[in-house]
């Protein structure tokens, strides 16, 4: 199955949380935070969404932060996603 998002949305797949802390504690998985960076699954076609030209600007396998309640959660076979819209991407990562 393939999700294919419309409009300005964008399909993420989150990055997973952080087992241990950078001094080696290791986390619960209730004290784990929930990491706001993804990749981009798929991205939507863009246009006119609620009257406004919308230009997508990310594009698959980018790596994104995306706002920390944003999106809805979405479980597709075994896998898990988030489909935010566009604006709700906050920065690109680029390594």
């Amino acid at each position: 199955m393939k999700l294919k998002p419309l409009g300005d949305k964008v399909v993420l797949k989150q990055k997973e949380a952080e087992e241990k802390t950078k001094s080696g504690i290791i986390l619960t998985a209730s004290a784990q935070e929930k990491p706001q960076e993804a990749v981009v699954v798929a991205v939507g076609p863009g246009g006119v969404v609620d009257g406004k030209e919308v230009t997508m600007y990310v594009k698959e396998g980018d790596q994104v932060i995306y706002q920390k309640y944003a999106g809805t959660d979405v479980k597709l076979g075994d896998e898990e996603y988030i489909i935010v819209r566009q604006n709700d991407i906050i920065a690109l990562v680029e390594e």
